[in-house]
């Protein structure tokens, strides 16, 4: 049976491949989705999120905005890491589907409810909502089946401060308080944290693309690299694969800004991966918090992995996986989904 998947996603050029990449995936049901402001606001991820399904031609799937806002800090977007809309280059026609006439909290609750120990949510921005959620209905974390979590750094640096991680960095306060409420949950149901000591090894390269649009029969088979101006834009047959690569190009262009190389780091579609497939990661448990008063290192996630807090451990972190056969999987997926949607273009 597919597993039934609650996302919530500040949906930028990496959530929409986790999208993509779940759409294409028969183990999963969406349910339902969440849309938190992060990577760009709340509007703009509710907009880029409808058209995505558009672009995926999903069925109907009930997709919720979320608070403008975090909870006690003002909003901060990231539109030079995912471009003015948040899809890199790629350009998508405005969605005709319409959002749910209930916040993203309330749609969390009520899936959940409804589908006591079956849903699995997929938290791929922000958690906001999640926190917000966790105030209507405190019992989430024994009502959900597993948590799945792109966040936090542990022994890795940064990627928005020294410390801090961006998902983490946007709500520290949402984080904490997901953190503590699933101190609750049962061992089985620990969240699973993708963070960047495994995530920025799930590098994503010019190769890949080329292999999607094979595996989509898609023409012509692109090179891109770092040479290409920021006016190119593909001439891709397939329109997924034209998708993707404009708005990976914009990813591999901002890795590269900054001494990267010619790549991206796919966090979500590999956070994606972990909560179809737990036994794709090994991961070890830790009790997380988040620290919230510090001069210079507030939002910083830190791991008790010995128990000198004397707190169960209230998370397992991923600390392995195989880049390469999540790429496989990837690739495999994704061109076939793209193949099948749009055949009179392949």
């Amino acid at each position: 049976m597919p597993q039934k998947i609650i996302l919530d996603v500040d949906t930028g050029i990496d959530d929409s491949l986790a999208i993509l990449y779940l759409l294409a995936s028969d183990d999963a049901e969406i349910i339902g989705i969440a849309a938190t402001a992060g990577n760009v606001d709340g509007a703009q991820v509710a907009a880029n999120t409808l058209a995505m399904l558009d672009l995926g031609r999903a069925p109907e799937i009930e997709v919720a905005l979320g608070a403008a806002a975090p909870l006690a800090v003002p909003l901060r977007t990231t539109e030079d890491t995912h471009g003015p809309q948040g899809l890199g280059y790629a350009e998508l026609p405005v969605s005709a589907r319409t959002l749910s006439s209930r916040s993203a909290a309330e749609l969390w609750v009520d899936l959940v409810r409804a589908h006591p120990g079956e849903v699995t949510g997929l938290c791929t921005g922000p958690l906001t909502n999640l926190a917000l959620a966790l105030r209507i209905e405190p019992e989430l974390p024994r009502l959900l089946n597993r948590l799945v979590i792109m966040g936090g750094a542990f022994n890795h640096p940064g990627n928005t401060t020294p410390t801090n991680e961006w998902n983490i960095h946007v709500d520290p306060e949402a984080a904490k308080e997901v953190f503590d409420a699933f101190s609750a949950a049962p061992q089985d149901r620990r969240p699973l944290v993708c963070a960047l000591d495994i995530t920025e090894s799930i590098e994503m390269l010019p190769d890949h693309l080329a292999a999607l649009a094979q595996a989509a029969h898609s023409a012509p088979i692109e090179q891109v690299g770092a040479g290409d101006p920021p006016e190119f834009r593909s001439a891709a047959s397939n329109p997924i694969i034209r998708y993707l690569t404009d708005a990976v190009r914009f990813y591999f262009d901002f890795h590269y800004q900054y001494d990267l190389g010619y790549l991206a780091h796919m966090h979500d579609p590999f956070a994606a991966a972990v909560a179809l497939d737990p036994a794709s990661a090994t991961t070890r448990p830790a009790t997380v918090d988040v620290e919230l008063a510090g001069t210079i290192t507030r939002a910083t996630t830190v791991a008790d992995w010995a128990g000198m807090w004397g707190r169960e451990p209230n998370a397992d972190i991923v600390i392995g996986t195989n880049p390469a056969a999540f790429f496989e999987r990837l690739v495999t997926r994704v061109g076939a989904l793209a193949r099948r949607l749009y055949p009179e273009q392949s």
